[in-house]
């Protein structure tokens, strides 16, 4: 593995740190406060080819590798952790999805156009009594000649409610447990599909998260992903691939508070001289610079054992819990360092703070994560 980024990584980094500080900073902190959804930036963002970083030329994605991938996400993050999740999710868990398992004809007419962004991707796993638990699925799908019917509710849906999209997963056998699971690419401008709800959200808010319904929604059988009951297997092979992609979040969000930190103790003078001149503050970058560091390696690790077709399942969850838990530490570090104007709107690290938080949950909890570790290295 090489610890050096090479000319084209190196280029791709610059051109999406370019691409936030212009665009999308001005903002960031209107979007977040009144949960505007950042419709021009998406489009934006397709347009560079960042919906589809790592999906294959062939279907309208840039052909890079993940740990491209991983460095876009960072970056987006670093400025605007719902511009990163919104990516990360149409990239990880739904066109690496549809490239994994999907028809010849599912990729032609969907991954293609999701890859350049021309439009926007879901993932639908969580249920109001599914969250961790991913087996309890209660959304039904029962075959109907060459359809089936969906009935159920989903929640915690990101871009669903701007999505085209959808991969869902349902029941289609109860008596069969997680193997009755199977998953849909569904269209969400056919009847039966609605938004009950967006999130009223403690962080990353300008990316919406919806609860949506679907009632006696019918789909076509060709829009199956996969066979009748390999829903729980695809879930869970693009849950691994998409911590790759929240580990990059959160490495984002981590180096976003700590430069704002950094760059806050240098001016902020008290005793006649700046903070950061005191042992425990500088002690506290220290510690800030070294998680972050081993955060991006962690990361960047688990990128490189994917592209390389290595087993990467323990090493996925190790940069995700890792990532995440120094993104929190980090970022609660960094509102202490401002003192009383950490606790200010005026400053951004209160945002780093609350957009910290989800990435502790989503796509595997780090009880989850734990989980998932333990498993692995005490398998024969």
């Amino acid at each position: 593995m090489e610890f050096q980024l090479n000319e084209d990584q190196q280029m791709l980094r610059d051109m999406v740190r370019q691409f936030v500080e212009k665009e999308a900073k001005p903002t960031v902190a209107e979007r977040d406060e009144q949960a505007i959804w950042p419709g021009a930036l998406v489009k934006q963002m397709g347009e560079l080819g960042l919906l589809g970083v790592a999906v294959s030329e062939e279907y309208g994605g840039a052909g890079l590798d993940y740990i491209s991938y991983a460095i876009v996400i960072e970056e987006l993050s670093r400025v605007d952790a719902s511009l990163g999740v919104i990516a990360s999710v149409n990239n990880s868990l739904v066109c690496y999805g549809i490239e994994k398992y999907g028809s010849e004809e599912q990729k032609r007419e969907l991954l293609t156009s999701l890859a350049a962004g021309r439009t926007l991707g879901a993932f639908s796993l969580s249920e109001p009594g599914a969250g961790s638990d991913a087996a309890a699925q209660r959304t039904t799908a029962v075959r109907d000649g060459d359809s089936y019917v969906i009935n159920g509710v989903k929640n915690w849906v990101t871009n669903g409610d701007h999505a085209d999209t959808i991969i869902l997963m349902t029941m289609t056998d109860p008596s069969k447990g997680v193997k009755g699971i199977t998953a849909f690419l569904v269209d969400t401008r056919e009847p039966g599909c609605r938004v009950v709800k967006v999130e009223n959200k403690l962080g990353i808010r300008s990316a919406h998260s919806s609860q949506m319904a679907y009632d006696d929604f019918r789909v076509p059988a060709s829009r199956r992903l996969g066979e009748e009951g390999q829903g729980f297997k695809i879930a869970m092979t693009i849950l691994n691939a998409g911590r790759i992609g929240i580990a990059a979040q959160a490495l984002g969000i981590a180096q976003g508070a700590y430069e704002e930190a950094l760059a806050y103790t240098k001016v902020r003078e008290q005793f006649g001289k700046p903070i950061h001149e005191f042992q425990a503050v500088g002690f506290t970058l220290a510690d800030m610079a070294t998680r972050i560091k081993a955060a991006r390696l962690l990361t960047y690790d688990a990128a490189w054992r994917k592209d390389q077709h290595l087993d990467y399942v323990k090493d996925a969850a190790m940069a995700k819990v890792f990532a995440s838990e120094t993104a929190m530490w980090t970022a609660t570090k960094a509102v202490q360092l401002h003192g009383s104007n950490g606790y200010s709107k005026e400053y951004p690290v209160e945002r780093y703070f609350r957009d910290a938080k989800i990435t502790e949950i989503y796509e595997g909890t780090s009880e989850i994560q734990r989980l998932v570790i333990s498993r692995e290295i005490t398998r024969d």
